[in-house]
């Protein structure tokens, strides 16, 4: 994996299961946030599965589009695109009305000093859509941040665990789920919910930042010493195979890798790749932000991209100079302040 060119195209590749379930599955596709880290590469993946289960299905990204060319190349690739401020009524009321939603609209970064945004986007804004698309079905993008940080040797978060979130980003990522199952109930609108801990491809992610580290000879803090991730284009297959699962009340599924990963073991065996000795501060503490996949990987099957390869990828892209987005995702937080 050595060019930017390899690693969209490996992100947008179908499996054979999205494949059959794009082709059974009724109506059109919007993603509502299309602009963030995974929408583009989820929408790429929409297209390519439509396309090789040979069926006529839009794929709609609609977005702010703020950051250049991301409108443009998306169309390139044949996703339909609307530019719209989803927090604008007139706006969100004027997008058409599609069978399937996903919705990735959301704020995390920034938070602090401007929760008041936060909480219109996580919390307000979801009562909005699911009043305006209450016809469709809904796979709403959570995050396990609204579970509280567990103990390690627990084995992370099941779905049955009463969610309790540290700070207020997770509090109003719990807002927008417990919205839209509001939404769900009144309206009978089949909805997912879908709790995703740390996607990752080499431009971005927890391994990312742990091989940056190693490749500057910053100490790595272990404090927050074990997380879970997820190759991003299977995170990507999970989001739209999800289109099929959806349930009133919604479902509600844990989506990272199924291994609780030590951050001390990952950077020894990236730094062993890499030519570079690890530098580690503090210590493992005896609870992280943790979740339990077994449940979805029961409906969906196990990751594509293991563990072992994502930290290979990794570590030779990082050492190769390849891109990043430079965001990092705060993993180290225990106080859910972002």
């Amino acid at each position: 994996m050595k060019t930017i060119q390899e690693l969209e195209e490996k992100l947008a590749t179908p499996s054979e299961a999205l494949i059959k379930d794009m082709a059974a599955l009724d109506g059109d596709i919007m993603l509502l946030g299309v602009g963030g880290k995974m929408g583009p590469s989820l929408a790429r993946l929409a297209m390519n599965a439509i396309k090789a289960a040979g069926v006529d299905k839009k794929v709609i990204g609609a977005s702010r589009f703020s950051s250049g060319g991301l409108k443009e190349e998306l169309e390139a690739d044949g996703v339909e695109t609307i530019k719209v401020d989803l927090l604008d009524d007139n706006q969100l009321q004027q997008l058409p009305d599609v069978k399937n939603i996903i919705y990735m609209a959301g704020n995390k970064f920034g938070t602090t000093g401007n929760e008041h945004f936060t909480w219109a986007m996580n919390a307000y804004l979801p009562g909005r859509v699911a009043e305006k698309f209450r016809n469709s079905r809904i796979v709403v993008f959570s995050t396990g941040n609204v579970y509280p940080l567990t103990p390690v040797k627990q084995g992370g978060a099941t779905e049955s665990m009463a969610p309790d979130p540290v700070g207020e980003y997770g509090q109003s990522c719990l807002g927008r789920e417990r919205i839209f199952e509001h939404f769900s109930r009144k309206y009978d609108i089949p909805m997912f919910i879908y709790r995703l801990n740390y996607a990752i491809d080499m431009r971005y992610g927890v391994l990312h930042e742990l091989a940056k580290a190693i490749k500057e000879g910053q100490p790595i803090d272990l404090t927050m010493g074990h997380a879970n991730c997820i190759w991003q284009g299977d995170a990507n297959e999970i989001a739209l195979r999800a289109l099929h699962v959806c349930s009133t009340p919604p479902a509600v599924y844990n989506v990272t890798g199924p291994e609780t990963i030590s951050m001390r073991w990952a950077a020894q065996v990236m730094g062993e790749r890499m030519g570079i000795e690890p530098k580690f501060v503090g210590e493992e503490a005896d609870t992280a932000l943790l979740s339990n996949t077994s449940k979805a990987m029961k409906t969906f099957g196990y990751p594509s991209v293991s563990l072992q390869q994502m930290l290979e990828w990794t570590a030779d892209w990082v050492m190769q100079g390849g891109e990043s987005w430079n965001k990092p995702t705060h993993f180290q937080e225990r106080g859910g302040k972002f």
